[in-house]
């Protein structure tokens, strides 16, 4: 059996790396006449490692990152000579591996390995997941074969070339979640749920906000609250049973997503795809320009547009217009998930699939 290496990279958030884990087992299951050797090169210290290590089949390798920032920061000085620091620690690890395609799904850690990729002659694919390009994959897009894209709207933005809509991948254990099992698992009441999640790294306003109303949502909902690492806050606990919180969860989300009547969440655009596959009215809190360069506002306001959202700046968050938010969706429900159910969105992953085989492939029979 002919042995194949392939790498995948992305990193800094959940975002950048779940979709990496929805495409990797379709591509075996696409190349099951091949022995496929999976490596996967992020940060030393980024939630990536921790999310891939865990993982046998796939081989983690860390190369020094630097971020890259849209703001002053002392860090700005020094990160560049990470990133180059980490070029040189990919191009070593590619030059080892010799990998037949390299995938990235963004964060800073993508560029040096796209770039190492590049300089072996080794095709990159790369994925976007917003609206607007990300900075990182503003500067992949030199080394990429292609780039595909979640919204249609991205293509603007690329090269004629390298540009295609595949939609965003989307992990298909996430439809296979079983809510009675949620809800005996956290001893619910036949109350409505709301699942509230801030990103793997968690929101300190959305975490905030959820909290501040706990006393009044308490009264009408079951609520499960995925804080983020370190977010605990051990005093809601008094809300119990109707209020349970959770760092992160993986395993069990998909019954989580399954039991959520609405949910309350960052606008990342891999999570909000996700809810849309799903069929889930939001509330939707997208980051501020003052904290980010104003994608997941884009995001919110695309879902918004078409029906399946209600967006909340985060400016705007009073303790009032929280609850008010919150009702608007509860209003809508139906609404939004009708609009779901006809929206003609597409599941990327095995589009994305095809595309990583298909360059296989090429590179064969060269």
């Amino acid at each position: 059996m002919q042995k194949i290496s392939l790498v995948f990279t992305g990193g800094g958030t959940a975002g950048h790396v779940t979709p990496n884990l929805a495409i990797i087992p379709i591509v075996r299951e696409k190349m099951k006449d091949f022995e496929l050797d999976i490596h996967y090169i992020g940060s030393e210290n980024g939630i990536e490692k921790e999310m891939i290590e865990k993982l046998p089949d796939i081989t983690y390798h860390s190369v020094r990152t630097g971020k890259l920032r849209r703001y002053f920061s002392l860090k700005n000085f020094t990160d560049p000579f990470r990133v180059i620091g980490g070029y040189f620690d990919a191009k070593k690890i590619i030059k080892k591996i010799r990998p037949t395609v390299v995938f990235s799904k963004g964060g800073f850690v993508s560029v040096p390995v796209a770039a190492a990729a590049h300089s072996q002659k080794i095709p990159v694919i790369a994925h976007e997941s917003d609206l607007t390009p990300g900075l990182a994959n503003k500067l992949s897009a030199k080394y990429a074969t292609k780039i595909c894209t979640t919204f249609p709207d991205t293509l603007e933005y690329l090269p004629k070339d390298i540009g295609v809509c595949t939609g965003s991948p989307i992990r298909p254990e996430l439809f296979d979640g079983n809510a009675l099992r949620a809800r005996e698992r956290y001893g619910f009441d036949n109350k409505p749920v709301i699942l509230s999640m801030g990103g793997s790294l968690g929101s300190v306003n959305l975490n905030k906000a959820l909290r501040e109303n706990l006393p009044e949502l308490v009264k009408s909902y079951n609520i499960i609250h995925l804080c983020g690492k370190g977010n605990l806050d051990e005093a809601c606990n008094k809300y119990a049973p109707s209020y349970i919180q959770f760092e992160f969860i993986s395993d069990e989300l998909p019954d989580a997503l399954a039991l959520a009547d609405l949910i309350i969440s960052r606008a990342g655009s891999n999570a909000i795809h996700e809810f849309l596959a799903l069929h889930k009215p939001m509330l939707l809190i997208p980051l501020s320009t003052a904290a980010s360069r104003g994608d997941q506002i884009l995001n919110a306001e695309s879902f918004e547009k078409r029906g399946f959202a209600i967006v909340l700046k985060e400016e705007n968050i009073t303790p009032t217009s929280f609850i008010h938010a919150v009702s608007y969706v509860e209003k809508d429900k139906e609404k939004m998930t009708a609009a779901m159910i006809n929206c003609e969105s597409s599941n990327g992953v095995n589009i994305i699939a095809d595309l990583i085989v298909e360059t296989i492939n090429k590179q064969l029979i060269q």
